[in-house]
């Protein structure tokens, strides 16, 4: 049986290979980079690739330093098999809901695990209610209120639409982590219904914005 942090260090392996090649080689990087147009033209499979590639260092480092730390937790109770679940969840939902809020942006373009990982951590906030972390390092605060802080930010951020930022597959990816970690696990809504309605409300607060136009 593989050591759980075996799974890990591949996937945060396969990431830093597939970002240098990706910062080494402008034509292997824009062949794979998400992209609507190319979607709409049958490429699917920068759906899953630009989940793979990064901007630079920084953007890379700060993915697979959250994934690494927050990986265990998840894998401890839905197993590795939960874990890539989980991951490829986030990724692929996260993608899909950029590509379902920018649909007539042929041009859009987005790189970065930053879906698969929120999926994992978002999972974890689920798992582990009790989970405290470090605002800035420093400040010890409960992971539900920072998961929560986050999404609402990313709410915020995806209506100003002030940065480059891929708000839309922050927020694909934690509904991924969120619903597949139920799914997995569905006596947690028994051992932490008030937690999964908490996580639950920045995702029915998006949608409703965006039904009613407001977003």
């Amino acid at each position: 049986m593989y050591d759980t942090s075996f799974v890990t260090l591949v996937i945060i392996t396969v990431n830093i290979l597939f970002s240098f090649k990706g910062f080494n080689d402008a034509d292997f990087f824009n062949k794979y980079k998400f992209n609507i147009g190319a979607i709409k033209g049958g490429n699917r499979l920068i759906i899953l690739s630009s989940g793979f590639l990064h901007i630079d260092v920084t953007h890379l480092a700060v993915n697979m330093i959250t994934l690494y730390f927050f990986s265990s937790s998840v894998i401890s109770y839905l197993g590795v098999t939960g874990f890539l679940g989980v991951y490829f969840a986030g990724l692929l939902i996260g993608n899909l809901l950029s590509f379902y809020f920018h649909k007539d942006e042929s041009h859009y373009t987005a790189v970065g695990a930053s879906g698969a990982v929120v999926g994992v951590l978002y999972s974890a906030i689920l798992l582990r209610p009790d989970m405290m972390l470090g605002l800035f390092f420093i400040i010890p605060i409960p992971a539900y209120i920072f998961g929560i802080g986050y999404l609402l930010y990313s709410i915020y951020a995806m209506k100003k639409r002030q940065d480059n930022i891929g708000h839309d597959a922050h927020f694909g990816g934690a509904m991924g982590g969120y619903f597949l970690t139920i799914l997995l696990k569905p006596n947690i809504i028994q051992e932490s219904l008030w937690m999964v309605i908490l996580l639950l409300i920045p995702i029915v607060l998006l949608f409703v914005l965006q039904k009613t136009g407001k977003l």
